[in-house]
């Protein structure tokens, strides 16, 4: 089995190239992010002189996913890339704790309410995540800053959000859920 790690050849790009490269791939449902800062890339590798890019989707049923795929080899492709194979990473599953918080900022900026901390899934069957989905988190509202908001549908722009309301400056936003 060929080796999974820096490439042999000086004609291949080096892995931090490539990650650079990916952290300009947006996000097709919400553009302000690219799917580094996502957290779904989960390791880029060489096997022998192909390109392996893992990628854990946000959940199974993502309708992105293949869109995200798309515009992986697009990217890739357009610098050169020839050989690249991606493979779909499942296990850990993807949590929105891999947000990271300069993500997070970007999100707020957009309009888009980031996931709270520490209200991701937990890994024994999500359980503390159900009852949160469920319950009307205090979700500051990337507008205002308000914490007066409400929920008013577990369900909102795409199936990764939901739609709130800031009872404070009364502008509707999405929430990403936690999951």
């Amino acid at each position: 089995m060929a080796s999974l790690s820096e490439p042999r050849s000086a004609s291949l790009p080096a892995l931090d190239d490539v990650w650079s490269w990916l952290a300009e791939v947006p996000d097709p449902e919400i553009p302000v992010i690219s799917i580094v800062d996502l957290g779904i890339v989960r390791e880029v590798s060489y096997d022998g002189d192909t390109l392996v890019v893992a990628v854990t989707p946000t959940y199974s049923g993502c309708p992105a996913t293949a869109a995200i795929n798309l515009d992986i080899e697009a990217a890739l492709g357009a610098r050169g890339v020839g050989k690249l194979r991606l493979e779909r990473r499942l296990s850990p599953p993807w949590t929105t704790d891999w947000i990271g918080p300069e993500a997070r900022d970007k999100l707020s900026a957009y309009g888009i309410a980031p996931p709270l901390d520490g209200t991701a899934a937990d890994g024994r069957g999500s359980l503390r995540a159900q009852r949160l989905a469920g319950a009307n988190l205090a979700i500051a509202c990337p507008r205002c800053g308000s914490h007066a908001t409400e929920k008013v549908s577990q369900f909102g722009s795409t199936p990764c959000k939901a739609s709130y309301r800031c009872t404070a400056c009364l502008e509707p936003f999405d929430y990403f859920k936690c999951i």
